[in-house]
């Protein structure tokens, strides 16, 4: 099999389709073009067009993954539930070859989890940027607690002393008064002292801060 084309994508032109024997066989990325050192002419075997085949996918779906990672920051458990769910449901052919048996998110193939270190070695996928931005941007003017917000870090996979760091100098006393002063003529005192410990504060906190600020 010989390669008699090389066309740059029309829909996108960072990606270049690849002619095989006078018949489309694949497209690439131009960076992939290069490491691969495909030219027309060049004679291919039917194992390197199976791996080229299958860089193909990996470019395809790496594109993907960083158009998301670009939307905001991702945490790296974020990223492989997402590329879990792309590798499990696709259509390809050339997946469903290459992608072994799934038996949860936790079990990702070797396809997967290289883009995934792609993202992570590129900076575009880090957890502690994600920490920062989920504090930041998490429930900013209603106020949420610590704890709730260690809580979800810790389910978006994030660990322990990235969550410390983050977290620490954050006042709860500041961000139970947000919630105060706008359920504050909702609820009569017990309800919203409930309320409260229900999102994340310490009772003793709820109470004080209750009582202190009663309604007018």
């Amino acid at each position: 099999m010989i390669i008699t084309e090389l066309k740059q994508g029309v829909k996108n032109p960072n990606r270049v389709n690849v002619f095989v024997d006078s018949k489309y066989a694949f497209s690439l990325d131009v960076v992939q073009v290069v490491d691969y050192k495909l030219k027309v002419g060049r004679e291919i075997t039917g194992d390197e067009l199976a791996e080229l085949k299958k860089a193909s996918e990996f470019g395809k779906l790496y594109q993907r993954a960083l158009e998301k990672a670009l939307t905001r920051p991702h945490s790296e458990r974020e990223m492989r539930d997402y590329l879990f769910r792309k590798l499990k449901n696709s259509s390809s052919d050339t997946l469903k070859a290459v992608r072994p048996s799934l038996r949860s998110s936790e079990e990702f193939s070797e396809f997967s989890d290289a883009i995934l270190q792609r993202l992570i070695s590129k900076g575009y996928v880090n957890d502690r940027r994600f920490a920062e931005f989920w504090v930041e941007n998490r429930f900013v003017k209603k106020g949420v607690s610590k704890k709730r917000l260690s809580m979800e870090l810790m389910k978006k996979g994030v660990a322990r002393d990235i969550i410390d760091e983050v977290l620490d100098g954050r006042n709860d006393e500041e961000e139970i008064l947000k919630i105060i002063a706008k359920k504050r003529n909702k609820y009569d005192d017990e309800k919203l002292i409930s309320y409260l410990v229900r999102q994340g504060f310490s009772y003793q906190l709820a109470q004080s801060q209750v009582r202190e600020y009663g309604k007018d």
